[in-house]
């Protein structure tokens, strides 16, 4: 702007009101457009520009400020005011040149009604009353709801409440965990509910007691999420930072009020209804005053009360433009000016802090995208997945690349653009190369063969005759029982076989004898039969190996003349060794029979090499081995179901065959690593989300 220009005339309804000190202690002001309902603070140069504004001409102002105050203006700090003003709209349209400006302004904010909706439905307020008055009239109702006994009160009230909580804190958390049902969580709702209209009129009230004005008050959507909302932008017009600090503090003191007093009622009342309400109460302000509302990542309280402790106004766009001119020139070195001048401290802070706030909402907004994509129809929810995910991540990437191209010359004229270069080309190589062929999967490695020796039924143990790791042939005797019955039926059994070969051998002489001997024929072969099983039955009490393996599982409580179940095992044998791998079926098409393989134990172990020996055709229904399974510290997500652990997704067993003999005591679980066909990880993401698109859109 030439110096001799004229100003443009400022619109007649703005107000300039006092403002609190700068962080260096210089003035401000607030400059406060009333249709718009915004404020903008205004440094000391500025002002002072502002008051000598109907001189007219740029270099008068400019002059005027340097000759009458300590400041140094030159010409183009009056055209950067200009510029500010015309760009928040606060000039007057009196000419065709301020009737083009606003033109472009209203062109330059016109988007697509594709662009309306997606913007809506991200984010969209509904005003529902006006309180202002109502307010203004039930305030003195109120009132002592901020008077110092009452603060005091509630602190006693929340000391006492936390003692007697940590008296009854087992008491305490089971009531907790027995609200998590559809019960318990819909009474959370509603004491939410009930909170958080306590929360917007504890701001309304606070507001208006230091005399602002509180237009509005309604529900702000965000996703479709029902947040209750108060305008109190008026607080801006507050020199005083402990007043700013009460009505942006305001809701979560009023949330604290609230819990502080039903935690004691919760200590103090018997068991009911009663107690279990002010429980809800309790655990519900607590949670949405401490996790929810002093974040300062969102817009929520916690971000406004940051601003107004830290003195610093728009804390999240200042830091975005300060942490992204940070990264320019971390990357290239361009020399450019940073967006404000601030001390070194205070921006390194700033910068910090927008990272912060960006991988925060990184996370939260993918959790968002994750939740809208299951609630809704899976055609609707992918849709809206992708709006999430494009709008939130997508955008702002994009926009920043979009400065970079503006910034093209001076980026490639840089030294260090060679080294982001590198490692950008790096990157797509990991990404695009099909350098990973390796194909991770949770694994088991056990005995081939696991037999259990069970005692064939009650009997003493007698003696042991292995130990635990010993070798066994077929046959090998492991253990002997005795029977003590056995014995003495075997010996009634002989006595009675001894009388009737006596009664058959006597028959000629005895004419008694003759007369029976068919009888004591037959009597005497069932004896005899008797004997022949209670000898077999004796012969079973030395128990030998039926497979050649090793001794496993032999407990040390087993002493001799110890009685022994029959259905508990005495101990186990185990041949082989064999390694079962649980592969995604997304990876399946890539193993191939015969592959190299590699196991690698959890926790400690020597690799064990191996190959890929068979590959299953069908997934599998339920885990045959439940240590795998995420409930019991493995890696497969499963669920219980009357058949056992019903695996979550798509499950195939590869069988490996181990080259060298191992000797496996008790199973062990680990990772298997199988070599497959090479396939890039941007292809994997690709392939992936093909799946799942088709998969979805198919349902």
């Amino acid at each position: 702007m030439d110096a001799t220009a004229l100003l443009p005339a400022l619109r007649d309804e703005l107000a300039l009101l006092p403002g609190p000190f700068a962080p260096d202690g210089a003035p401000t002001w607030t400059l406060h457009d009333p249709l718009s309902n915004r404020y903008f603070r205004l440094s000391w140069t500025a002002f002072e520009i502002l008051s000598r504004w109907h001189l007219g001409h740029v270099a008068a102002v400019a002059d005027s400020v340097t000759a009458e105050t300590v400041l140094d203006v030159e010409p183009d700090d009056v055209a950067a005011v200009v510029t500010f003003l015309a760009r928040g709209q606060l000039l007057k349209a009196d000419s065709p040149a301020g009737i083009e400006r606003l033109l472009a302004i209203h062109d330059a904010g016109r988007t697509s009604w594709l662009t309306w909706l997606l913007h809506h439905y991200l984010f969209f307020r509904l005003p529902l009353v006006r309180p202002d008055s109502a307010l203004e009239r039930t305030l003195p109702l109120v009132v002592w709801l901020g008077s110092r006994a009452f603060r005091l009160a509630t602190l006693a009230a929340l000391a006492a409440g936390l003692f007697l909580v940590t008296r009854q804190w087992e008491s305490f958390a089971a009531t907790f965990v027995d609200h998590f049902s559809l019960t318990g969580l819909a009474a959370f709702g509603v004491a939410l509910g009930f909170a958080k209209v306590v929360h917007e009129l504890g701001h309304a009230f606070t507001a208006k007691h230091h005399g602002c004005r509180v237009p509005s008050m309604g529900v702000a959507f965000l996703v479709l999420w029902p947040m209750l909302y108060t305008d109190v932008n008026e607080a801006w017009k507050l020199t005083d930072r402990r007043q700013r600090l009460l009505v942006g503090g305001a809701g979560i003191l009023s949330e604290l009020v609230i819990a502080a007093w039903a935690t004691l009622a919760w200590g103090v009342l018997a068991d009911g209804t009663a107690r279990s309400m002010a429980f809800t109460l309790a655990a519900t302000t607590w949670i949405s005053s401490l996790a929810i509302n002093l974040s300062p990542f969102m817009r929520f309280d916690g971000y406004f009360l940051a601003m107004d402790a830290l003195n610093q106004p728009n804390l999240h766009p200042r830091s975005f433009a300060l942490a992204r001119w940070h990264l320019r020139e971390t990357l290239f070195a361009l020399g450019e000016p940073a967006p404000e001048d601030v001390p070194a401290p205070t921006r390194r802070l700033m910068v910090a802090f927008a990272w912060a706030v960006w991988l925060y909402r990184l996370a939260l907004f993918l959790g968002i995208a994750v939740l809208v994509y299951h609630f809704f129809i899976k055609v609707i929810g992918i849709i809206l997945f992708t709006v999430e995910i494009s709008w939130f991540v997508v955008k702002p990437v994009w926009a920043e690349l979009r400065e970079w191209r503006r910034r093209g010359g001076a980026i490639f004229t840089s030294r260090r653009f060679r080294w982001p270069l590198g490692l950008l080309v790096l990157a797509l190589l990991v990404l695009v190369l099909p350098w990973s062929g390796r194909v991770s999967a949770p694994a088991l490695l056990k005995a081939e063969r696991h037999v259990g020796v069970f005692a064939p039924f009650s009997a003493q143990l007698a003696e042991i005759a292995v130990v635990e790791g010993q070798g066994v042939e077929v046959g090998t005797v492991l253990a002997r029982l005795d029977n003590p019955d056995s014995h003495e039926r075997l010996a009634q059994v002989e006595r009675r076989a001894e009388v009737l070969k006596y009664e058959l051998s006597a028959m000629g002489f005895e004419d008694s004898f003759r007369s029976r001997s068919q009888a004591t024929a037959e009597a005497l072969e069932a004896v005899l039969g008797e004997r022949a099983a209670l000898v077999a039955e004796m012969a079973r009490q030395s128990l030998t190996a039926p497979i050649a393996g090793t001794v496993t599982d032999l407990s040390p409580f087993f002493q001799p003349g110890q009685w022994i179940n029959p259905r508990e095992p005495l101990l186990g044998l185990r041949s082989g060794a064999v390694i079962e791998a649980y592969v995604a079926e997304s990876d399946l098409p890539r193993l191939h029979v015969g592959a190299a393989a590699s196991f690698i134990p959890e926790g400690s172990g020597p690799l064990v090499a191996a190959t890929i020996a068979a590959i299953d055709r069908i997934a599998v229904k339920s885990l045959a081995d439940p240590v795998l399974a995420v409930q019991y510290g493995g890696d497969i997500p499963a669920r219980f179901d009357n058949k056992g652990l019903v695996p979550d997704a798509a499950f195939y067993r590869v069988r490996l065959a181990i080259g060298e003999p191992v000797v496996v005591a008790v199973p062990v679980r680990g990772q298997a690593h199988l070599d497959g066909e090479r396939r890039s990880l941007l292809g994997h993401a690709l392939q992936g989300a093909a799946a799942i698109l088709i998969r979805e859109w198919g349902t």
